[in-house]
């Protein structure tokens, strides 16, 4: 596979004939070069007896002075390459000669690692504020006598004065339960488990703690309170009234991981809201260089 670059000053590689089957494009977009490779179909020939060109396009990730979106450039160039017709740099590209295009990015795990991600608040169960900075207490390496731990990714916590539990029941000889709780307080949880809810938000305070961290210039939070895998009830209205303040992105961990361990939980929830916001952004600025055939 030869390194080929595709640019108006070159004649076209092999045009692309009308009623063919598309380009397919394939990227890889790391943090110092992307490499594009577009695969077009040709007259099968000794050089192609599959009927098939391949054009590489490798460019810096970030040329600022040249372009503004290094995998777009690099499409806009295959294009080039692959149609024989000239694509405008700053113009929306023509997606009519497109038939797929697949890309993978470390533009989240550069986030990660350079903790450049989004500004994000964790809402937890009162009393748990410091489960995420805790952990699940592992020590893999227990005689060291300096322990470096990562610190994490949100940026404020708000606890919510809320608590449910798993209802307690007693097992009879048989092995089946003798004896359930069956008051106004219990609820059955999508796991089949019942569930009583010990002490119900205070939904106002709610509103105006979200309010408080929104109006910090926060927009993206995590939700994970207890039990929450089976019941769901007051993560969802949290994240109603967070999208009526007009937060821009809210995991619920009870949506997004709902497993029964709440740390490996709250932890994704994290991660999700630390990264979404980014990885969407990215998104959103790569197809709108596109014309509409391309999120058709």
């Amino acid at each position: 596979m030869s390194n080929i670059e595709a640019s108006p000053r070159h004649s076209p590689l092999l045009a692309l004939r009308p009623g063919q089957p598309g380009i397919r494009v394939c990227i890889d977009r790391g943090g110092t070069f992307t490499d594009c490779v577009g695969i077009f179909p040709v007259e099968p020939s000794a050089e192609h007896p599959g009927g098939e060109r391949i054009v590489v396009v490798k460019l810096l990730s970030e040329d600022p002075s040249h372009y503004a979106d290094a995998p777009r450039e690099g499409i806009r160039r295959i294009l080039e390459a692959a149609t024989g017709k000239q694509h405008q740099r700053d113009g929306l590209l023509d997606t009519s000669s497109l038939a797929s295009v697949r890309m993978g990015t470390t533009v989240a795990t550069n986030a990660l690692l350079e903790r450049k991600g989004e500004p994000c608040a964790l809402v937890i169960t009162r009393g748990f504020r410091d489960l995420l900075r805790i952990g699940n207490q592992a020590r893999p390496r227990i005689f060291d006598l300096e322990i470096a731990k990562p610190d994490v990714l949100y940026q404020s916590v708000i606890q919510i004065n809320e608590r449910v539990t798993l209802d307690d029941y007693t097992i009879g000889s048989h092995g089946t339960p003798s004896q359930l709780h069956t008051d106004d307080s219990v609820v059955l949880g999508r796991t089949g488990e019942r569930v009583r809810v010990l002490a119900a938000p205070d939904w106002s305070a709610v509103r105006n703690q979200l309010q408080l961290t929104y109006d910090s210039g926060i927009r993206s939070i995590a939700v994970c309170l207890m039990h929450s895998y089976t019941f769901t009830a007051h993560e969802e209205e949290i994240g109603r009234i967070a999208r009526d303040i007009g937060f821009s992105h809210i995991t619920l961990s009870s949506e997004l991981v709902p497993m029964v361990k709440i740390v490996p939980r709250a932890h994704s929830a994290t991660v999700d809201a630390y990264l979404t916001p980014g990885i969407r952004r990215y998104a959103e600025g790569f197809s709108s260089g596109f014309d509409s055939g391309f999120s058709n």
